[in-house]
């Protein structure tokens, strides 16, 4: 079992001896497309994705960066705060060998004179050869491309959608477990205002996985999104409590109660502290299973449970920059 400093890696054959080319691809397939949802994937998609991404992992640990990217610029456009999400974008472009406009305080710009979000995604895909938006209203990322000539990819938009989370979570799943087919997977916590949870169970779908689904009451997966799930053929089970599904669990994929959802501050203080795992609750699970966290994480994992070498969130956060690297190569044509 791996250790904190050593994460379990056992990649599926066809990634050890495979090595993609990089260079100008102009007939790649995602050259030149926006990255708006993970509805507009297929499973050949993802895996074409996760092997430029763990080709985007060795060279990283070979020689740390390089020039792939030189002379492209992304525009790093952020209405809501971010840490992980942005700086994961900003440091695979610079691995890549580009360079970033990073605007991570949108009430400082023109925004706050009034200007709609295609006149300043307009503006900006003057000085940038590709766009990272994050917005906190759904829809947002869609509108954007209808009026962007070069590529947009989604950060997340308000309750939305966050396919590159989704895309480096399922990605973490592979590399950890070395499959996804045949695992069980649990998501718990805010199930109903959680972006992550919504694009990830939608890319599940795509593989022969069970999934249960614990959370209160008011926090429940959204009906929409259980009836796509169903559409693909996957059994899902609703629960309140995590005993009923934790022994049987290979993946427990744990989000915070978001408090900036809520009208009411009364209904987040009833749900916030639902769900805590702890030591004790880690003692219940199987000694071969990860646990995720998109973070930022506050009350509902220990940090206790950060020495257990289960807990695969920060390594989570590491398979996402080579994630990013990869799409952002795509995009661009050079993969």
């Amino acid at each position: 079992m791996a250790t904190r400093n050593q994460p379990s890696y056992r990649p599926p054959q066809r990634y050890q001896s495979r090595h993609l080319p990089f260079g100008d691809r102009r007939d790649a397939p995602f050259y030149g497309k926006h990255i708006l949802s993970v509805k507009q994937f297929s499973r050949d998609d993802l895996t074409y994705i996760f092997e430029v991404a763990h080709e985007m992992r060795e060279m990283v640990l070979r020689v740390g960066s390089f020039d792939l990217l030189k002379g492209k610029i992304l525009a790093n456009l952020f209405y809501e705060p971010s840490t992980r999400t942005a700086s994961s974008f900003i440091a695979a472009m610079q691995r890549l060998g580009g360079s970033v406009i990073p605007i991570h305080e949108v009430r400082y710009s023109s925004v706050t004179k009034g200007e709609s979000l295609p006149d300043t995604v307009r503006t900006l895909e003057a000085y940038a050869d590709v766009i990272v938006l994050r917005h906190p209203q759904k829809g947002s990322a869609e509108l954007a491309a209808r009026y962007a000539r070069k590529p947009i990819i989604n950060a997340g938009d308000g309750t939305g959608e966050h396919p590159t989370q989704a895309l480096l979570d399922l990605f973490t799943i592979r590399e950890e477990l070395g499959q996804v087919d045949g695992l069980t997977i649990t998501l718990l916590g805010d199930l109903k205002y959680g972006r992550t949870v919504h694009s990830l169970a939608r890319l599940l779908s795509m593989y022969r996985v069970e999934l249960h689904y614990v959370s209160p009451p008011q926090l429940r997966m959204p009906r929409e999104i259980m009836e796509e799930v169903a559409q693909a053929g996957i059994p899902q089970h609703e629960h309140t409590y995590l005993d009923e599904v934790l022994p049987i669990t290979d993946v427990l994929y744990v989000t915070r109660v978001q408090k900036e959802r809520f009208s009411d501050p009364a209904v987040y203080e009833q749900v916030k502290d639902f769900y805590v795992i702890t030591p004790e609750v880690m003692a219940r699970a199987k000694d071969r299973m990860i646990l995720m966290h998109p973070f930022p994480r506050v009350y509902e994992i220990s940090e206790e449970v950060d020495a257990d070498p289960r807990a695969a969130y920060f390594r989570q956060m590491e398979y996402g920059l080579y994630v990013r690297m990869a799409l952002l190569a795509m995009v661009l044509g050079k993969a």
